[in-house]
């Protein structure tokens, strides 16, 4: 009878534990990993998220960049962190729906990380340097096809929003185009400038500046509606390539096995941090909308996305090893 309720009440602290932990969550800083180099879409977010969000805990928030890998190398950093929620990190369909698909292996499986919520999500847009003798997606596609194999475009790294975005537009258009992956975002748009590389696809938050200044030149938005900070720049249906409509979404994940108090705690105020009016009016200026979506929800879309992308790389074999 001892040896009964002494098990009974080391499961009972067992359940308590996990609780007692939650309650007095935070009580230290946490960690937010961003995936992606300074400069990505991500680094912008993860730094604009994080001062709020720091306020709202009443702890520090303290964002850690650690690119590599297509953004692989920072999320199996969050992966293997203690599952206390002070190390979280940003989900991005590069590690969690492309790269499993490109690669032989991974650092990671997908039950190794848990989302927590959908921050936002943005377009690709279709980029060009100013020297590029196209002004339309139609002018793009005949200078390609015009030299094959001569032009190429940037991203972010393979597995990245843009590098996917550039292959739907190379087997849409059956174009020889090739692809230059970089270490993160501001290496890209800096061959590009430079005219190193032709083409870019990338989120608005990292080229708005350039397109304004005329560097960079807008051809298309790869989304269902154009750009609120880029009106005057066409959809790609718009401009005659219906289907290449891609986009980049932004969210925050955790460690498997984070108590569910604690994931509730950071979901509700990272919810709270997205109805910010301060915070919405600087997504507006980035170029991306402000989402919310819960755990549960946030998974589903995930499965969602790699169920959507699984024919093109069934189709064109695309790999990062």
């Amino acid at each position: 009878m001892k040896l009964t309720r002494r098990i009974a009440c080391l499961l009972l602290a067992a359940g308590i534990a996990p609780l007692a932990a939650a309650q007095d969550y935070p009580n230290k800083p946490i960690r937010l990993i961003s995936n992606y180099g300074a400069g990505s879409s991500i680094d912008i977010i993860a730094r604009l998220v994080a001062k709020p969000l720091s306020e709202q805990l009443g702890q520090p928030v303290v964002v850690e960049n650690k690119p590599g890998a297509g953004g692989d190398l920072g999320t199996d950093f969050v992966a293997k962190a203690p599952k206390d929620g002070y190390t979280i990190g940003f989900a991005s369909p590069g590690p969690l729906v492309f790269n499993p698909m490109m690669r032989k292996s991974m650092p990671f499986a997908p039950g190794d990380v848990t989302p927590v919520i959908l921050l936002a999500t943005g377009p690709n847009v279709v980029l060009v340097n100013s020297d590029v003798p196209a002004r339309t997606l139609s002018e793009l596609i005949a200078y390609i096809k015009a030299n094959p194999g001569k032009v190429s475009y940037a991203s972010a790294g393979n597995g990245t929003s843009g590098h996917l975005a550039g292959e739907l537009f190379r087997y849409l258009t059956k174009t020889d185009i090739l692809h230059v992956p970089y270490k993160g975002n501001a290496e890209a748009v800096t061959d590009v400038l430079a005219g190193r590389v032709q083409v870019l696809f990338s989120g608005v938050p990292p080229i708005r500046a350039h397109v304004e200044s005329g560097k960079l030149r807008a051809i298309a938005i790869a989304d269902a509606k154009r750009a609120k900070q880029l009106p005057g720049v066409p959809t790609v249906a718009e401009a005659g390539l219906p289907g290449a409509e891609s986009g980049a979404w932004y969210g925050i994940l955790a460690p498997a096995g984070t108590p569910g108090p604690v994931l509730d705690r950071l979901q509700a105020e990272l919810a709270k941090v997205v109805q910010r009016p301060e915070v919405r009016a600087q997504f507006d200026q980035l170029g991306i909308d402000a989402s919310g979506l819960s755990r549960a929800e946030f998974e589903k879309m995930i499965a969602g996305e790699f169920a959507r992308w699984k024919p093109l790389f069934a189709s064109t074999k695309i790999t990062a090893d």
